[in-house]
């Protein structure tokens, strides 16, 4: 994933002491703040250029390989830096760069997969039990000096309720698992790439068409990539096909939830609730977002699946070693 700065982090932007130099054949340039724990990494294998050093804004000069977390990529950056052979990407999604202009010059993007998936699970828990306890609605009252009543409260409890999980990749098995271990939970499944024996340890139902189980679910959380194919692909249309209990959790990517109709099923009583991570609107912002605010029933977070301390470093190290094991493995050097 691509989730927003965190302050925590800023520390990393600071100078560290210089560490030997593994392979000084090859530059990375870092061009956002990571943490200092992955930045003495990387001196250990490269001449490593922070994102605050002057000589960063010459990366498209002079760059061998860059690491980039939500900092855009385009095309024309891609036509500039014709010295760069190999992108690093902390986290998941790749989105945030020009897929087509790093294939036309056999650029790849090497990505984290898989390692934020526990701390991405975790996010899909924490906003499944705010919107079913309301605990935004109550703290927002609380914080303006309103009396909240217990008796005025009626929120949902999650044991033996059912989820249906659209994607089965890391993240989605990892939700699964959650729920299934925390509550009991059945579990329904979609997803049309995963083997036919994925989850074979997962106690589970799967469908070929995820908006078959939509009637069934009590929380429906969605984990695939935006593209043509999944870019609003949960409407007005789906929305109503929930039960009028039911959660919705998106923690992939803003598009993937039609967010007018959102609020128009949120207005109409279609879903309980819904717990957003991912917005079409990054950080959100209280001018786009005060009507589906307002409803008392959606908790936002601004992208923070896999900003944990410990997700932060395993991702930003990980994308480091990527890049390194790549650029060994070429045969001719510069």
């Amino acid at each position: 994933m691509a989730p927003s700065r965190i302050d925590s982090f800023e520390r990393a932007t600071t100078p560290v002491s210089a560490a030997p130099v593994v392979n000084p054949l090859y530059n990375l340039y870092l061009l956002e703040s990571f943490p200092q724990e992955a930045i003495l990494h990387s001196q250990t294998r490269f001449k490593t250029i922070l994102h605050d050093d002057p000589e960063a804004k010459n990366w498209r000069e002079n760059a061998d390989a860059i690491l980039v977390r939500e900092k855009t990529i385009s095309a024309r950056d891609i036509k500039a830096a014709e010295k760069l052979r190999v992108i690093g990407k902390q986290g998941t999604g790749i989105d945030i760069i020009d897929q087509d202009a790093c294939a036309k010059r056999s650029i790849p993007i090497l990505n984290t997969p898989g390692v934020n998936a526990q701390s991405v699970a975790e996010l899909v828990l924490s906003l499944t039990m705010a919107v079913a306890r309301q605990l935004r609605s109550i703290s927002v009252k609380q914080a303006a000096g309103l009396e909240v009543r217990k008796e005025h409260c009626c929120g949902m409890t999650l044991a033996g309720k059912t989820i249906g999980i659209v994607g089965m990749g890391n993240i989605g098995t990892a939700v699964a698992r959650i729920f299934r271990g925390a509550f009991g939970a059945s579990v329904y499944a979609c997803d049309p790439f995963a083997p036919d024996d994925a989850w074979r340890d997962i106690p589970h139902t799967r469908v070929q068409n995820w908006e078959e189980f939509l009637p069934e679910v009590d929380i429906l959380t969605l984990h695939v990539p935006l593209n043509s194919s999944t870019k609003g692909m949960v409407g007005l249309s789906q929305l109503k096909k929930m039960r009028a209990g039911a959660i919705l959790i998106n923690v992939a990517r803003g598009g993937i939830v039609n967010e007018e109709d959102l609020l128009e099923a949120l207005k109409d009583e279609c879903i309980f609730g819904a717990g957003l991570d991912c917005h079409e609107e990054e950080p959100p912002t209280l001018k786009r977002y005060k009507d589906l605010w307002e409803t008392g029933r959606v908790v936002s977070t601004p992208h923070i699946g896999a900003t944990t301390a410990e997700t932060q470093v395993l991702t930003s190290v990980g994308a480091i070693n990527n890049v390194f094991n790549f650029l060994s493995s070429l045969k001719t050097a510069r």
